[in-house]
Parts: structure tokens; C-alpha cells; sequence
């Protein structure tokens, strides 16, 4: 028995990591190659941003059914039709010869990309108990930092010397390892009582995301004035206020929001959102910083973007081991969002002039900061969640951590728009530095007000049982069956 368990453990986290790996680097790869695609398809550089939108808003919209899905359907068998769905959008995406149609491959591509993300860390979660998670994310954050690390490499190579095609193509091999491996060797679970489809619940949450997603993808482009924007936007977010009232009053909700009452779970659920808006709305600005900025080809922004991972790799090591089973995530979250916000600033001194080690200095940084950010917010967020509720827990950390990041591209859009990035002079086009430079002030400010709400609102000791240099294994057991018993109670 304890070898099967044990088994599962790797079997788990493998796929997962796999997972991951492919979203994260499919991320950062398309970033780079997002200049490129703009020239393929005769567009302004801002209107590339539906092919990131297109698919976080993808990723938002199918990420809440997933917790159902997995439910109902099994989680293996949920998972590895995801792995396979994405795998076949991606080839999909590399056959594109439209941006049309490359945005309609890319939304295809976050429907597998929103089901198996949450479905993964659901199953992450069942099999690592509370004690080892902490534990468990530092092994895991070796394999899944080196996405973003090799994405923007791997990127600036594709597109400097083969194709763009090539950012999508390289998903392939990854997608069908992970289906043999998952094949041969996952598990499944099934919750006994998944409840019935909120039919209802469903269609309002997708349409209004939908809507007020495409909304804020559209505002930077055509304007905040047009009627149509607005109207989608007004549209968007009255259905969502529609769907908070279904939810709430729904037996079976397929967006749990009575889980944002766990004061833990909640407090770094709003972390999670304000975090992804400032790190992803960056990520996206720094690629269009250095070309389109700084006149760098995409094989040197992928280089000068590759510390940002590095740092991820190596602070995560002393993160995870030795600080925060010690001190707690409050205190470790709050921290990493200030080294953010301020390598996000140091971005501004950066000029035509400046020597890119400067720059890829503070990109170690930021991922310096990252490391005691995202690892430890994920791992706090289900200290108190039961078993029987961690898809749906895991459903809804994951689609407000998408979500974030789909609204920190639209904010950096907004904000970098305004400020014109080009002008003419003389005849000729030339960059504007200052609209990079107010773009990533904006991002620093929102991981500032992350770092506030982490201070405030995230308490130690309701993540007392991931902290496993405070408490003994007995005591986190003890705690854990008191939990599942409390959680029974609840639900009954």
C-alpha cells in the first residue's frame, strides 16, 4: 500500500510537471514571438495581444469547470484528455496562416490548458498531504522554472532562425510523452458525489469573462470611447455579477465562491489575483520592451528574459527548505513582492545605451522575488481546505490566477498605448521609452498593493500545518484528520 501511494506521488507529479512545463513555456515563447507574429500578419504591434488574450480568456472560462470535469469523469481520464487536447492546438496553432485563425487555434489550446492545470494540482494535492506540499513544490519548481527559462530562449531561436511556427511545434513531443507516461502509470480518482452540472452557473460565468475579457482586450485598441468596448464590458461584468447571485444560492455551485470565506484561502486568492496582474502584464511588457523598445532581436530578449527563471530556480531552493517552514508565508510572500516591485522599477533606468546585463540583473531579481511569491501562496492557499473540496478549491485558485494574468496583459496594453511607445520624427518612426518606463511603475504598483494585502490579510497560523519546521508529524496528522472531520460536518 505504501508503495502504491508512494508511486502515485511521482506518477503525479511528473504528469503535472509536464503540464506545467508546457503552459509556462508556451507563455513565455509566445511573448517572444509576438513582434514576430505582428510583422507575419501586417498588424499593429498592440493588436497581437488577442493571441495572449484569446487564450488566457480561454483558460478563464473552461478553468471552472474542470473541478466538475475531473469529478465526475476521473481525474486521470480528465487530465490526459486535456494533455491531448492541448497537444493537438498547439500543432494546430503552428499551421495557422491568418491571426484570425491563430487566435481561434489559441482558444482551443486554454480550453485543454484551463482543464488540466486545476485538474493536475487537484490530484498534486490528494496524493501530497498538507505537511509535504511545501516540500513537494520545491522539487518541483527545478523542472517546471525551466520553462520559463528556455521559452524565451528557445523562442529568440525559432523565430530568429527558423519559423515562428516552431513556439507552438515544440509543444508536441512534451504533450505525447505525457500521455504515454500518464497512460501507463496514473491512477484514477473519482469523487463519489460530484453534484449535477450547474448548467446555468456555467453559462453566465463564461459568457460574462468572455465578454469582459474581450472587452479589455479590445479597449487598448480601439479605445475606451468606442460603444461597442464599453458596451462588452458593461455586458461582461453585469453577468458576472448575475453569476455571484446564481452561485450563491446553487447547492452544487460549479464556482464554489462560499470558499472564499476560508479566511486563508480567500486572503491568497486576492494575493494570487494582484500578483499575476503585476508578474504576467510585466513578462508581456518586457518582450515588447526590448524589441519593439530597444530594437533587440528575439533571440536576445529571450536571452536577457532567461535570469528571470534562474532566479525562480535558485530562490525557490532556500524558500521552500529553509524559510518559509520557519516564518510562515505571510512575511515570505510580502517580501517577494517588494524585491518584485522594485526590479520592476529598476526596469526604467534601462535605455538604448544601458548594457543588458544590467538588465538581465534585474531580472534575476525579479525572479529572486518571484521564488517567495507564487510557490508559497500556492501552498498556503489549501492548508485549510478539506479533500472532497480541493477541485474545487483548485479550480477557482487557478481560474483568478489566469484571470490576473489575462487582465495584467490588458492593463500593460492600456497603460503602454497611452503613453504612445511610437512617434515620428523627422519622417521616421522612433520609440518612446517613457510609455515602457510609466507601463512598468503600473506593473510595480500592483505588486506593491499584492505585498499590502499579504501583510494584512495572510495569517501564519492558519497555514500552521505546511509550516513543518513549527510542528511534529503527529501533530500535523492529528491536524489534518480534524480538518477532514470538520469538513465532513460542514458538508453534511
Amino acid at each position: 500500500m505504501v508503495r502504491r501511494e508512494m508511486s502515485q506521488k511521482v506518477a503525479v507529479a511528473v504528469v503535472y510537471v509536464a503540464a506545467m512545463f508546457m503552459t509556462i513555456m508556451d507563455s513565455t515563447i509566445v511573448n517572444v514571438a509576438l513582434p514576430a507574429l505582428g510583422r507575419q500578419f501586417h498588424v499593429r504591434p498592440e493588436a497581437v495581444d488577442s493571441v495572449v488574450i484569446g487564450y488566457l480568456v480561454s483558460l478563464g472560462i473552461f478553468i471552472p469547470v474542470s473541478g466538475w470535469i475531473g469529478d465526475r469523469l476521473g481525474g486521470r481520464r480528465t487530465l490526459l484528455a486535456a494533455v491531448a487536447l492541448f497537444t493537438a492546438a498547439s500543432a494546430l496553432c503552428g499551421t495557422a496562416n491568418s491571426l484570425g485563425e491563430l487566435v481561434v487555434y489559441r482558444i482551443l489550446q486554454g480550453v485543454g490548458g484551463g482543464l488540466m492545470t486545476p485538474v493536475g494540482l487537484a490530484m498534486l494535492f490528494r496524493v501530497f498531504p498538507p505537511a509535504e506540499r511545501v516540500r513537494a513544490s520545491s522539487i518541483l519548481v527545478l523542472p517546471t522554472a525551466l520553462a520559463p527559462a528556455l521559452g524565451p530562449v528557445l523562442g529568440g531561436l525559432f523565430v530568429t532562425d527558423l519559423s515562428w511556427r516552431w513556439v507552438f511545434y515544440v509543444n508536441v513531443p512534451i504533450g505525447i510523452a505525457a500521455l504515454v507516461f500518464g497512460g501507463v502509470f496514473l491512477q484514477d480518482h473519482r469523487e463519489h458525489r460530484p453534484g449535477r452540472f450547474d448548467l446555468l452557473g456555467f453559462a453566465a460565468s463564461g459568457v460574462g469573462l468572455g465578454l469582459l475579457m474581450y472587452g479589455l482586450s479590445e479597449g487598448p485598441i480601439k479605445g475606451w470611447g468606442r460603444p461597442e468596448v464599453g458596451a462588452t464590458c458593461a455586458a461582461g461584468a453585469t453577468l458576472l455579477v448575475v453569476m455571484v447571485l446564481i452561485e450563491l444560492n446553487k447547492d452544487d455551485p460549479i464556482i464554489d465562491l462560499r470558499l472564499l470565506s476560508n479566511r486563508l484561502f480567500g486572503a491568497t486568492n486576492l494575493v494570487m489575483v494582484l500578483a499575476s496582474m503585476g508578474f504576467i502584464g510585466a513578462l508581456y511588457l518586457t518582450s515588447l520592451f526590448y524589441q519593439d523598445g530597444l530594437g533587440l532581436s528575439a533571440l536576445q530578449s529571450g536571452l536577457s528574459t532567461f535570469p528571470e527563471a534562474l532566479g525562480v530556480m535558485a530562490g525557490a531552493q532556500v524558500v521552500t527548505r529553509r524559510i518559509y517552514p520557519v516564518i510562515g508565508p505571510r512575511r515570505v510572500i510580502a517580501s517577494g513582492l517588494i524585491v518584485v516591485a522594485a526590479a520592476m522599477i529598476a526596469m526604467t533606468s534601462i535605455g538604448s545605451h544601458t548594457s543588458l546585463w544590467q538588465a538581465r540583473g534585474f531580472m534575476l531579481l525579479m525572479g529572486v522575488g518571484l521564488s517567495g511569491v507564487f510557490i508559497p501562496t500556492q501552498a498556503a492557499s489549501m492548508a485549510t481546505i478539506s479533500r472532497a473540496a480541493t477541485a474545487r478549491a483548485s479550480t477557482m485558485f487557478n481560474a483568478q490566477r489566469q484571470l490576473g494574468g489575462a487582465m495584467g496583459v490588458a492593463v500593460m496594453t492600456t497603460v503602454l498605448a497611452a503613453g504612445h511607445p511610437v512617434h515620428f520624427h523627422l519622417g521616421r518612426s522612433v520609440s518612446n521609452l517613457n510609455a515602457y518606463y510609466v507601463s512598468f511603475y503600473a506593473a510595480a504598483g500592483l505588486a506593491v498593493l499584492a505585498a499590502v494585502c499579504a501583510a494584512i490579510f495572510v495569517n501564519d497560523s492558519d497555514a500552521m500545518s505546511t509550516m513543518t519546521g513549527r510542528v511534529g508529524q503527529d501533530t500535523l496528522r492529528q491536524m489534518d484528520r480534524v480538518a477532514e472531520q470538520s469538513a465532513v460536518l460542514r458538508d453534511a
